[in-house]
């Protein structure tokens, strides 16, 4: 499939994109490129091959939720520049 300056402008129409002339010329060129690469894909025999969401096996990365003993306030405050209580004191952000 070849791609024109037709396609092309009501891509970046679509999606508000300026493009000058010479853009939209060498776009059109690029994209024909491209989907000449792609139309190649057609060729390849997939017969027996099952559709697969991964190309390599998935497993479940998530680790058990396990309570364990953490640091005490102190510890974590410890070396806070500045603090209230228990709290961290930062530099106002918004007004």
């Amino acid at each position: 499939m070849t791609i024109d300056r037709s396609i092309v402008e009501r891509i970046t129409r679509l999606a508000y994109i300026g493009l000058s002339e010479t853009e939209i010329d060498e776009m059109a060129g690029q994209l024909s490129t491209v989907l000449a690469h792609v139309s190649k894909l057609q060729q390849v025999d997939t017969d027996g091959v099952e559709p697969t969401g991964h190309a390599v096996p998935v497993r479940d990365v998530m680790r058990a939720d396990v309570v364990a003993p953490s640091w005490s306030a102190a510890e974590v405050l410890a070396n806070a520049p500045h603090r209230e209580g228990d709290l961290f004191e930062v530099q106002a952000v918004l007004d």
